[in-house]
């Protein structure tokens, strides 16, 4: 199906975007698994390039695009199964988090950093005891004069050894219950801050994945986004995107599989035909390819409310968990399909499979997804 989303400018974009992926990321991903992070050489490259943060307005050193150049980037980096450098979190999560809610002073001085891939950038919610249950939090940042002392733990989080800001979800009030969450910016270089162990994780590999510790950590006040009190609310009106951006990826990944899938049983031979030509595998490949449309169809209208500012939290739900749960399936098909190989780390099938059982629990799981939507279904 022809998509009509995008401008010619908007596809000048992609094939500089696919260039780059090609150029500086394919060839040395296989060394930055084993790595277990990205170097921050391709981080400034990015930027250099252009492929950072392409939303933040031109007076804070971005371009001022919409969100489909941040999309195009990740629909590449997805089509070329290149899953370590965690650039949507940086420049499609938390760069928004500061542009919507930061002084201008902490506009001025973070946004051109992140830009350019000077500086690298996460958000830290996630806790030992709290998944996606962010009322219940339990790092605080208490005041104590003109500054807050943070103490507490995070777990899970992406960038986490390379980060220079993490935006930090704490409770100010912890007294407060949700109404007690705020949204602090930590430097990585902070005395009291420090990373625990790089997380050994089934995929991902090459994206740094780290435990973060707050050991009477002290900001100034100046470092705090938005208002006291209003960090869930920020974090709710922010969702939405997040969520997108895994849908995003995910309808490219299942489109992707499918090429992979395709290529592969055509080429493979079993009992003296290819394994393509079998009724199973084609009427299993005429599934996928449906699923493909249908996904890339609902997506592309998810994309275009949000570019009108449309996008509600449960249709972002919706799309978060059906494109995960469908790319899941279709994942499972095509290691099939590719038989032994398919559980090879050295085909990209594998590698996408790894990675992408983590989508159905990254942004909420499933399980929250349903609750959202039921509850908005069955609402007076």
């Amino acid at each position: 199906m022809q998509r009509e989303l995008f401008s010619e400018e908007h596809e000048l974009f992609r094939a500089s975007a696919r260039r780059f992926v090609e150029e500086r990321i394919v060839p040395f991903h296989a060394q930055w698994e084993k790595d277990g992070q990205v170097s921050r050489d391709v981080w400034r490259e990015a930027g250099e390039g252009g492929f950072l943060c392409c939303s933040v307005p031109e007076e804070y050193g971005g371009v001022g695009g919409d969100f489909l150049f941040g999309a195009i980037f990740l629909e590449e980096l997805a089509r070329a199964g290149t899953s370590g450098p965690s650039f949507h979190l940086h420049s499609e999560i938390v760069a928004p988090y500061i542009t919507a809610y930061g002084t201008e002073e902490q506009k001025k001085h973070w946004l051109p950093k992140l830009v350019k891939g000077e500086a690298i950038a996460a958000v830290a919610m996630s806790e030992p005891g709290a998944g996606s249950d962010l009322q219940n939090i339990r790092t605080t940042a208490l005041a104590d004069g003109d500054d807050y002392v943070m103490n507490g733990q995070k777990v899970f989080i992406s960038n986490g050894q390379l980060a220079d800001l993490i935006v930090v979800a704490c409770k100010t009030d912890p007294s407060a219950g949700g109404k007690g969450v705020s949204l602090v910016l930590v430097e990585g270089d902070r005395e009291g801050f420090s990373r625990g162990r790089n997380l050994e994780k089934a995929g991902y590999k090459a994206q740094d994945t780290s435990e973060l510790f707050f050991n009477d950590v002290r900001v100034p006040k100046s470092n705090l986004l938005g208002e006291e009190g209003r960090g869930f609310k920020q974090l709710m009106q922010q969702l939405p995107q997040e969520r997108l951006v895994i849908a995003v990826r995910s309808a490219t990944s299942i489109e992707t599989a499918l090429d992979w899938t395709v290529e592969y049983t055509k080429e493979r031979k079993a009992f003296g035909q290819s394994i393509a030509e079998f009724q199973n595998t084609r009427f299993k490949l005429a599934e996928i390819k449906s699923k493909a449309v249908m996904m890339r169809a609902f997506v592309d209208r998810c994309i275009a409310a949000h570019l009108k500012g449309e996008l509600d939290s449960v249709t972002a739900a919706m799309a978060k968990m059906q494109s995960t749960e469908v790319l899941w399936q279709v994942l499972d098909d095509c290691v099939q399909l590719h038989g032994g190989y398919g559980y090879m780390w050295e085909y990209p099938i594998c590698r996408a499979w790894a990675d992408n059982r983590m989508a159905r629990i990254a942004g909420g799981t499933t399980e929250i997804m349903k609750e959202i939507i039921s509850r908005d279904l069955l609402a007076d």
